[in-house]
């Protein structure tokens, strides 16, 4: 009985269809038995509306007819995109029922990519005009593979989409033999199902977590009963060391890793023996794959199965990992069961999951909670920059507020300025997100830095500062830090000889938890928003004889006064723009959105775009269904040296597409770029954009604080 319990867990997603495997050691008695606790456990399973195991039909599932249909095998049991069925469509969209389930629940998802292609899972909700990317992949297997998506509370209606590309080419198809949403959380496992609820096993040589219990077992073993159902029946995992051969062997169980962030009471039992002889410990794992011990027993050996619950905080997506290493081959076992989750803290001391945003500020209504010390003036003042053609306004709108070192009201040689964060509890990890501007210095060496205080006022790290860069542009920096203690943030500014400083702005701070590379920001933006770092957004050129092009650029534009030096989003990304050398008087570039699905409530449209230019021409927003176009916002001639910010309320209740069309100037000074677009449910609540500027005022080329 030990080669069977040899199977490894790793190796279960290929016999995820349930197929038998046919040894003379199983008897027919033997099989018979596990049926039936296999049905037993299929029934007591709760499936929600939007299941399916496609036996008979769809459970309805329909395709998108926009796109290639996908086929139900004709023998049942999987549904699939083949590539050979092609026609013009290169891609495959599945859509469910209409769901409405309030609480917490688990998409898991039996999936097999044969040759090349991807599948990604959406989710659709009702009156929004994008869809959330929840889950993608496009690594082929000779198997089928497990899938596990939490989908959070919603207050409202949705759909789930999959969203399949096999690569053209005979071979590649993506196929789905199992769609099931339970209630409950993803990593909440009780290992009674044929495919673990998605937990793994990585592969040892020697020690490996199996699946335990069972009437298979071997009679003379001392391993415990199962948990859930406290009989012989049940199943549970466990890591034995009796193959261990080298010091410190380790056997690792892996959870499915959350797609949402969640906080809460994380419980699991477990039996252990012979504990002097092993280490048991569990971790949370990150996207870096940064361990974080969070759990380690305090007895020894236990008898029965002993209840753990430890508080877990993940705002970003983590594995549970369960480690078991042995030290020689009498060192025991471990065994695993009934892991669940709570969305409730188990100990009262552990403190409420912390909202950093207290942190956040673009000194658009004051300076927030940032203070500068009170010793020797303000070095930091607060201002705004009309609209003009030699110095940039904030980040925020290009009309707004911001804050300014070394302004006229500091006319001392030399200063020292530093501005202070609110403090922040210590223990988390923090991604501090802000832009800067430098202008006029000769010397940057000191000319912005960033530090970390502790409570008590002092100076714990220099966590950054500024180097050699473009001036004149709005830069982003993304700092992640972490201490033990309680601290404060402080952006200081030092000038040492009056020469040689220049002015040093400073806009939109943002505070997150964890670290900048996995936190959302300007590299990884939510659905609906596009800034072109990383392609065009599936933004197309709508293209007619006499047309120009937008070109997608980072820097500054190739002809001189005019055009922005750089992109709103990191002052060195990527933005579009037209040529105006490249086109004649008059002349329009068309660029045109993916599909929208329109919705029965308004709709808001967020952009930034910069016309800076004597030349410039016209900026319009239109709006594109059947086959008429209508305006919804229109800018003529210069406008500002700064990007500025626009936001258009409008309504439709069809699918349509967003155009922007640049119409070129009399001149080539005549550059427009747009940047940093974003389409969101209406309407829009600030008011932005609700100041137009010519170009022509008397006052236009003044600069003023």
């Amino acid at each position: 009985m030990e080669s069977d319990r040899r199977a490894a867990v790793h190796n279960l997603p290929s016999h995820v269809h349930s197929s038998i495997p046919a040894t003379s050691a199983m008897s027919l008695l033997h099989f018979l038995t596990l049926l039936a606790v296999a049905l037993l456990v299929r029934a007591q399973t709760q499936l929600l509306r939007g299941s399916c195991s496609f036996e008979s039909d769809s459970c309805g599932y329909t395709s998108d007819p926009a796109y290639a249909a996908w086929t139900i095998n004709e023998e049942g049991r999987f549904i699939t995109a083949e590539s050979s069925s092609f026609g013009e469509n290169e891609k495959y969209v599945l859509v469910s029922p209409e769901l409405e389930l309030r609480d917490w629940s688990c998409v898991r998802l039996v999936y097999q990519i044969s040759g090349s292609g991807s599948v990604q899972l959406h989710l659709r909700p009702e009156g929004e005009n994008f869809d959330y990317t929840l889950w993608t992949a496009d690594k082929p297997s000779d198997s089928w593979l497990i899938a596990s998506v939490d989908i959070r509370n919603m207050s409202g209606a949705y759909q789930l989409l999959f969203d399949a590309k096999p690569r053209r080419g005979m071979g590649n198809s993506v196929a789905l033999f199992e769609i099931h949403i339970i209630p409950g959380y993803c990593i909440e496992c009780n290992f009674e199902e044929h495919h673990l609820c998605g937990y793994s096993n990585q592969w040892n040589p020697n020690v490996n977590w199996y699946v335990g219990g069972s009437l298979a077992r071997d009679p003379k073993s001392n391993l415990p009963d199962d948990h859930t159902m406290n009989n012989e029946r049940g199943h549970y995992m466990y890591v034995d060391s009796v193959y261990a051969k080298r010091f410190q062997e380790v056997a690792k169980l892996v959870s499915p890793m959350t797609t949402t962030s969640m906080a809460g009471c994380l419980s699991f039992y477990y039996q252990r023996d012979q504990a002097i002889g092993n280490f048991f410990s569990v971790f949370t794992k990150d996207q870096l794959g940064h361990y974080d011990e969070i759990w380690r027993p305090d007895v020894y050996a236990t008898t029965d199965w002993k209840l753990v619950q430890v508080d877990i905080k993940a705002p970003h997506p983590l594995e549970m990992v369960f480690e078991v290493a042995f030290n020689s081959p009498r060192g025991g076992f471990v065994a695993l069961d009934d892991i669940s989750f709570s969305p409730e803290f188990c100990h009262t001391e552990t403190e409420p999951a912390f909202d950093p945003s207290l942190a956040n500020c673009d000194f658009e209504e004051g300076l927030c909670q940032y203070y500068q010390e009170q010793t020797g003036g303000s070095v930091w003042n607060m201002v705004s920059v009309k609209p003009n053609v030699y110095r940039i306004g904030d980040h925020t709108t290009g009309t707004g507020s911001f804050l300014l070192a070394n302004t006229r009201h500091t006319s001392r040689p030399g200063y020292v300025g530093r501005l202070f964060g609110p403090s922040l509890p210590g223990n988390h990890k923090y991604c501090l997100r802000f832009y800067y501007v430098l202008h006029g210095f000769m010397k940057v060496d000191h000319a912005l830095a960033l530090y970390v205080y502790d409570e008590n006022n002092i100076a714990q790290e220099k966590i950054w500062t500024v180097s050699e860069g473009s001036k004149d542009v709005w830069t982003e920096v993304e700092v992640t830090y972490l201490k033990p203690m309680p601290t404060k943030v402080a952006f200081v500014s030092i000038c040492r000889n009056f020469w040689d400083c220049g002015l040093v702005s400073l806009d939109d701070i943002s505070v997150t938890l964890g670290d900048c590379r996995v936190a959302t920001g300007p590299m990884n933006p939510p659905p609906g928003h596009c800034n072109f770092e990383t392609g065009d957004c599936g933004y197309t050129q709508k293209t007619k004889a006499k047309k120009g092009h937008w070109l997608r650029i980072r820097g500054h534009t190739p002809t001189s006064y005019t055009g922005p030096k750089g992109d709103h989003t990191l002052g060195v990304g990527y933005y579009m723009y037209i040529e105006a050398s490249h086109m004649l008087p008059k002349q329009s570039a068309q660029l045109m959105s993916t599909e929208l699905r329109g919705s029965a409530g308004p709709q808001c449209l967020i952009f930034f775009y910069h016309m800076y230019g004597s030349g410039t021409g016209t900026l319009n927003v239109l709006l594109h269904k059947g086959d008429r176009e209508s305006l919804l916002w229109t800018r003529q001639g210069e406008q500002s040296v700064s990007w500025m910010k626009a936001m258009v309320d409008y309504e439709c209740y069809t699918r349509h597409w967003i155009i922007f069309e640049a119409i070129r100037g009399n001149s080539v000074r005549s550059d427009i770029a747009i940047d940093d677009i974003v389409f969101k449910k209406g309407p829009c609540n600030d008011p932005g954009d609700s100041i137009s500027y010519s170009g022509f005022s008397e006052n236009f080329n003044e600069i003023e604080y």
